[in-house]
C-alpha cells in the first residue's frame, strides 16, 4: 500500500488500523447469520420455480403437497393481498411494490427461468422439497425476449402488456421500454462540429451476478397478534421490513427485522424474496419458517447487474481537447422496470469535462431476473464503453493515454450533464498519482515465450450516497461508550463508524462497543450500499459525539460548581477555562457520574442529501497466449481519492476486491443464456469468478481529497472501485493484441476469433 496525503487535521483514532469490533466472532464461528437462526418450533419452507422462462400459468395444484405427511401449508400468489401500486426505496433504486410482490411469486405468468410461483412448508427440509416438486403447475409457453435488441424489435412479445412506459415523459403503451430519458448540457452538434476526429462505437455486455458466497435467506413468524418478525441476512433491515409491509398489506409498526450478520451482498442483498413468503407460510402454518436457497435460485431468481448495450461517440480537436459527447445507454432490467440506466447515465462521461453532451438511458424488459444493484450500479458497465473509446482516441491520434485524461479531466466546478457541479473532487490528483506510479513508470517487457503482452488505464466515477441514518451512544460508569446504530456491516462498517465517535470523545476505538439492534430499537437508518455508510452514519455518530460531549461538560461544570461554559474539552481531557487545577479524562470523569443527573446518552440522526463525489484510476498489465486466448494478469494498481481513509487496511480492501471483481466481470464472468432463455452455468463451477490463484497481488495507491462535506473529509470508497476495471482491462487486451473488443466478456474464444479476423483467417 502506498499512501498519498493531504494534510487535515490531527487525528488519533481516524486514519488507524484496529482490529475490528465483530473481528473475533467472525473467524471464531461464533457470529450469527441468517442460517444459522433457530427459534422453537421452526420448520422449512420452499418454493417451486418455473421451469420456462415466459410461460403463462393456467393452473396451480397444490393437492398432493397438501396430503403429504409433515407438510403444514402451501402457498401460491393467491395467498397475497393485492399491494399498492407505489414506489419504494431500496437504497440503491426503487421498486414498484406491486410489481415487486409479483416477482417474489409470479401471478398469471412466469417472467423468466427461476421464477417463484408456488411455496410449502414442512417439518424438515426434505419433506419440503419433496412437497415442492408435487406441486402441479400447467404452463403455456411464450415467446422469449432475450435481449434488448429483441425486446425493442417492433413486433416484439410483450411481458406486461398493461405496462406504459415513461418515453421522455410521455406515457407509451404497448412496449417493452419501461423507461426512457435524456440528459444534455450545451449543442452536442456544435461540439462535434468543432471536432477534427470523432470515435463511435457500440458495446454490449451480458448480465453478470455480483457472487457474495452467502445464500438468501430468511425466517420469519407471523404470532398471534398479527406481528411479524424476521430474521434475514440483508443491507438494510429497515429495507426489509418496508418491502414486506408493502407486499403484505401491514404496516411497518407490526414488522420487527432483527440483525444477521450478512456474507457478502454488493447491491444484490438490498431486495427482498424470501421474507414475504416466509411470513405468509408461518401465518398459514401457526409456525415459524425458514427458507434458504439454494446456488442455482440465487443465480435464476435474485438480482444480478443489468447487462445490455451502450454506444459512445466522443469527439476531439487538435489539440487534444474533448468538444463533444454523446452516449445511448439500453439497460437489462429483467422482467420489471428498474435498471441501472440513470445510474449509469450520470457516470458515464462523469470523468471528462465536456462542454457538449447529450445522454440517453433506457430501461429494457428482457424475460431474464429483475436486475439489482451491483457495486456503482451502471457505473462498471458504461466505464467498459466510454474508456475504450477515449483510448481508441489516444490511440488514432498518438496522445499519452495518461495525458489525455489529465488535461480532460473532471475538477471542482466541472457540471456533469445532468445539471450538478462537482465540488473539490481529486480526479486530477489521483490521476498525477498515477503517472508518478512505479506501476506506469515501469516499461513492460515482453514475455520472451510467444505471449503478448499489453498495458490498460481507466478512470471511473461514483456519485456516492447519503441519505438517512440514525445513531445513539451512551456512557458506562467504567468509561465505555456503548453505541446502536442502524447500517448492516457488510465491510467493517461498525469500526469506521465507532472510529469516529472515538475520535470525538477522545477515547480509544475499542472504548466504543457498537450494536446494530433490532429495527424497534434504532431509529431509522437507510441500506448499506451505495458508498454511503461509513460517510451518513458515520456522520450521525460523529454529532451523536459531539451532542454527548456537550452533556459531560455540563456534569464536569456540576462537579466543580461553575459554568458549563467554562469547561473545555480537548484529546479526552475536561479541563476548566479558568483553573488549571480543574481536570478530568473522559474515562475518570463517567466514574463521576452518579448523582449528577442520572445516565449520560445522546442520539443524533441525519438526512444528507450529498456525500461528495469519488474517482478512481486503475492500471493493468497482462498477457494473451495467441494460441488459446488465455488472459492472464499480470500487475494490476488500483488508485482512488479516498478523502480520508478512516481506517486505511478496510480502504485497500475494498479497492482490492473491486479490482477483483471487474478483471472476472471483463475477463470471464456472464449469465450464458439459451435461446429458450435458460442460463446454462448457473453454479460456481461454470460461473468462473476468480480466485486467489488468477490474480497478483492487487496494489493500492490511496489519495487522499478530503470532502468538504464532512467534518473529518470522509468519502464513501467502496463503489468506485468497480467501475475502472472493464475499462483498464479491456484497454490492456487491445494494447496486447492490437485487436479491440466491444463485447464482454473477452474471453478466451473470443480472443482467438478476434485475433484470427485481424489476420486474415
Amino acid at each position: 500500500m502506498v499512501a498519498i496525503y493531504e494534510p487535515t487535521q490531527d487525528l488519533k483514532v481516524v486514519g488507524t488500523r484496529p482490529i475490528r469490533h465483530d473481528g473475533y466472532d467472525k473467524v471464531t464461528g461464533r457470529a450469527l447469520y441468517g442460517a444459522d437462526v433457530k427459534v422453537p418450533g421452526l420448520i422449512w419452507g420452499e418454493v417451486l420455480r418455473s421451469p420456462h422462462a415466459h410461460a403463462r400459468i393456467k393452473s396451480i395444484d397444490t393437492s398432493a403437497a397438501d396430503a403429504m405427511p409433515g407438510v403444514f401449508a402451501t402457498m401460491t400468489h393467491a395467498d397475497l393481498p393485492m399491494a399498492e401500486d407505489k414506489d419504494v426505496d431500496v437504497g440503491e433504486g426503487m421498486v414498484n411494490v406491486r410489481r415487486h410482490a409479483v416477482n417474489v411469486m409470479a401471478d398469471d405468468k412466469a417472467l423468466y427461468k427461476g421464477h417463484v410461483v408456488a411455496a410449502v412448508a414442512a417439518i424438515d427440509r426434505n419433506t419440503a422439497q419433496e412437497a415442492a416438486r408435487r406441486i402441479e403447475v400447467e404452463y403455456e409457453p411464450l415467446p422469449v425476449v432475450n435481449n434488448v435488441d429483441e425486446a425493442m424489435a417492433e413486433d416484439a412479445p410483450l411481458l406486461h402488456p398493461d405496462m406504459h412506459g415513461n418515453h421522455l415523459g410521455q406515457q407509451i403503451g404497448g412496449t417493452n421500454v419501461a423507461g426512457q430519458f435524456r440528459h444534455q448540457l450545451g449543442d452536442p452538434e456544435q461540439g462535434f462540429a468543432e471536432s477534427d476526429l470523432i470515435v463511435d462505437r457500440t458495446f454490449t455486455l451480458p448480465m453478470v451476478h455480483q457472487g457474495y458466497i452467502e445464500l438468501h435467506n430468511a425466517t420469519a413468524f407471523w404470532d398471534e397478534e398479527d406481528r411479524i418478525t424476521i430474521w434475514s441476512s440483508t443491507q438494510g433491515a429497515f429495507g426489509v421490513r418496508s418491502q414486506t409491509a408493502g407486499i403484505l398489506k401491514i404496516d411497518e409498526s407490526n414488522i420487527k427485522v432483527n440483525p444477521v450478520e450478512i456474507g457478502g451482498g454488493f447491491g444484490g442483498k438490498t431486495v427482498v424474496y424470501l421474507p414475504p413468503v416466509a411470513a405468509v407460510l408461518s401465518k398459514k402454518a401457526h409456525r415459524p419458517v425458514k427458507m434458504v436457497m439454494d446456488r442455482t435460485s440465487v443465480f435464476e431468481g435474485s438480482g444480478p447487474a443489468p447487462g445490455g448495450k451502450i454506444r459512445v461517440k466522443i469527439g476531439v480537436s487538435n489539440d487534444g481537447k474533448i468538444k463533444a459527447a454523446e452516449a445511448d445507454i439500453r439497460f437489462e432490467a429483467g422482467a420489471f422496470p428498474g435498471s441501472a440506466v440513470s445510474a449509469g447515465a450520470l457516470c458515464v462521461l462523469a470523468c471528462y469535462d465536456i462542454p457538449h453532451v447529450r445522454i440517453d438511458g433506457r430501461d429494457v424488459l428482457v424475460n431474464k431476473p429483475k436486475s439489482a444493484a451491483y457495486r456503482a450500479p451502471g457505473s462498471p458497465q458504461v466505464a467498459f464503453a466510454s474508456e475504450q473509446v477515449v483510448d481508441e482516441i489516444c490511440d488514432r491520434m498518438g496522445w499519452d493515454k495518461l495525458q489525455f485524461r489529465l488535461e480532460n479531466a473532471s475538477k471542482q466546478g466541472t457540471r456533469r450533464a445532468d445539471g450538478p457541479t462537482f465540488a473539490r473532487v481529486g480526479l486530477v490528483e489521483t490521476l498525477e498519482a498515477a503517472r508518478a506510479s512505479d506501476h506506469w513508470n515501469t516499461p513492460l517487457e515482453k514475455s520472451g515465450d510467444g505471449k503478448l503482452r499489453g498495458r490498460g488505464i481507466a478512470s471511473g466515477y461514483w456519485m456516492n450516497g447519503g441519505g438517512k441514518s440514525t445513531c445513539d451512544l451512551s456512557v458506562s460508569d467504567d468509561g465505555i461508550v456503548f453505541m446502536n446504530e442502524g447500517s448492516a456491516d457488510i465491510g467493517g462498517t461498525r469500526a469506521s463508524i465507532a472510529m469516529q465517535a472515538a475520535e470525538v470523545l477522545g477515547i480509544g476505538a475499542h472504548d466504543v462497543r457498537p450494536s446494530i439492534p433490532d429495527t424497534d430499537s434504532i431509529g431509522f437508518t437507510g441500506v448499506t450500499g451505495g458508498s454511503r455508510t461509513t460517510y451518513a452514519t458515520g456522520y450521525a455518530a460523529y454529532q451523536a459525539a459531539t451532542e454527548l460531549i456537550e452533556k459531560l461538560k455540563s456534569r464536569a461544570a456540576a462537579l466543580w460548581g461553575i459554568d458549563p461554559e467554562e469547561v473545555d474539552f480537548s484529546d479526552g481531557v475536561f479541563s476548566s477555562k479558568s483553573d488549571p487545577e480543574l481536570k478530568l479524562g473522559f474515562k475518570d470523569l463517567a466514574r463521576r457520574l452518579d448523582g449528577t443527573g442520572g445516565p449520560v446518552t445522546s442520539t443524533a440522526s441525519v438526512d444528507l442529501a450529498e456525500a461528495g463525489n469519488s474517482f478512481a484510476v486503475h492500471i493493468c498489465d497482462l498477457e494473451v497466449d495467441p494460441n488459446t486466448g488465455k488472459t492472464d494478469v499480470i500487475r494490476y494498481t488500483a488508485l482512488q481519492d479516498v478523502g480520508k481513509a478512516v481506517h486505511p487496511a478496510y480502504v485497500e480492501g475494498q479497492m482490492q476486491g473491486g479490482a477483483v471483481q471487474g478483471i472476472g466481470w471483463t475477463l470471464n464472468e456472464e449469465y450464458f443464456m439459451t435461446e429458450e432463455g435458460v442460463m446454462a452455468n448457473s453454479s460456481f463451477l461454470d460461473y468462473r469468478m476468480p480466485t486467489s490463484l488468477d490474480l497478483p497481488m492487487i496494489d493500492t495507491i490511496m489519495v487522499e481529497v478530503p470532502n468538504p462535506l464532512h467534518p473529518f473529509g470522509v468519502r464513501g470508497v467502496a463503489e468506485v472501485p468497480l467501475a475502472p476495471p472493464l475499462g483498464a482491462v479491456a484497454n490492456a487486451v487491445t494494447d496486447a493484441t492490437g485487436t479491440r473488443f466491444t463485447d464482454a466478456p473477452i474471453n478466451p474464444g473470443k480472443i482467438v476469433a478476434g485475433l484470427a479476423h485481424e489476420n486474415g483467417a
